[in-house]
């Protein structure tokens, strides 16, 4: 089915609090989103593993801070924070991990596709913070199909997570975003993000921040 013919069949898309039956589209959604906002799914073999490093320990640590993006053609984007960045990334790495390593093998000496690559950094993940975490403890990741683009839904979406983080007391949030991606960059600027730290070699990551409300 063509981008046209979706969009003429979908009525506007609704934000909703996550639910478990959501799990396997929202990996899918991070799947289509992958290649810094493009479609990623020649890149992999399996085509879990973005899911399982960007939308899985969401989802299982902090459901509460996970919205879903949904439309007449079903869920087609998705908003989801940390409260708690030190403490999550302590919960993910601890808990969240182990059983999954366990089950996708030991990590490959010499990374040699993108399956690979990922799966190297899911044994050795690379968790990027803003020098002045103190000021933004929070942070996020969101993604929309492109059929949910440019309608203000994105908008949407990172207001209804700024209000769920300020009910839990958290006074900034921070994002990282590919510096290629100019367009995200811009999406972030309009919604008061700033750039903190400016693109770490190791990782390839602007990281922006905004406080909150």
């Amino acid at each position: 089915m063509s981008d046209t013919t979706d969009r003429a069949k979908r009525t506007d898309a609704r934000i909703r609090p996550y639910q478990p039956s959501d799990r396997d589209a929202l990996y899918a959604v991070a799947l289509a989103t992958g290649r810094d906002g493009d479609d990623a799914s020649q890149l992999f073999r399996d085509p879990t593993l973005l899911g399982h490093r960007y939308v899985g320990p969401y989802l299982d640590l902090e459901p509460g801070l996970a919205f879903t993006l949904e439309d007449d053609l079903g869920p087609c984007g998705y908003v989801l924070g940390a409260a708690d960045t030190t403490d999550f990334y302590e919960r993910f790495t601890k808990t969240w991990l182990p059983p999954l390593l366990t089950r996708l093998g030991p990590a490959p000496t010499a990374p040699a596709d993108e399956d690979e690559r990922l799966l190297a950094e899911l044994h050795a993940p690379s968790l990027t913070v803003p020098r002045d975490l103190e000021a933004f403890p929070a942070h996020l990741h969101i993604d929309l199909l492109s059929r949910a683009q440019g309608q203000g839904s994105g908008r949407r979406m990172m207001h209804a997570l700024f209000d769920a983080l300020v009910m839990r007391d958290a006074h900034g949030v921070h994002l990282g975003v590919s510096p290629r991606n100019e367009r995200a960059q811009g999406f972030y600027r309009a919604l008061g993000f700033d750039v903190v730290d400016a693109a770490v070699p190791d990782d390839g990551v602007v990281l922006m921040a905004r406080r909150l409300p």
